[in-house]
């Protein structure tokens, strides 16, 4: 079985995005406008290869502190590893940044990309920033909204 789905991810590396947009069209009419970006997306290293995975979502913010207590935000840290690590893999993280506007804060730089990519992930996409791009793990991909110098609030 794992077999079929690792040949079936290599076979969609082949085909571009917009494709794959107008395949999902072709299957559901509503995609022709729905489930998709629509501002401009950053990449960190156009050099990389198609990625595909299992998407892993969340949510992240970093404009404020947490009000959360330390042992809360604690159990929060391991169950996001947990969900990011669960298989099947491999995996690509779906990371939605809350703020107003999206990026105050970077979340994937030279440490979450290493841990990410020790868990399984290929890379991220997400409306957030990233930074430490010469310091990232170097196949570890990453679509952005913008590229930012701090993490913020964690």
């Amino acid at each position: 079985m794992v077999d079929v789905i690792h040949e079936q991810l290599n076979q969609l590396k082949q085909w571009d995005t917009p494709t794959i947009c107008n395949a999902l069209e072709t299957i559901d009419p509503k995609y022709a406008s729905s489930g998709f970006t629509t501002t401009h997306m950053i990449c960190s290293d156009p050099n990389l290869p198609p990625i595909v995975g299992f998407a892993r979502t969340a949510t992240i913010r970093a404009r404020t502190p947490s009000s959360r207590a330390t042992d809360q935000q604690e159990e929060i840290t391991e169950a996001y590893y947990r969900h990011m690590a669960e298989g099947p893999q491999p995996t690509v993280a779906v990371i939605e940044d809350l703020d107003t506007p999206p990026g105050f804060g970077a979340w994937w730089g030279e440490v979450h990309t290493t841990v990410h990519r020790g868990l399984g992930g290929l890379g991220v996409v997400t409306n957030g920033s990233i930074r430490d791009l010469n310091a990232c793990a170097p196949d570890f991909q990453m679509l952005a909204g913008n590229i930012g110098p701090s993490h913020g609030q964690v």
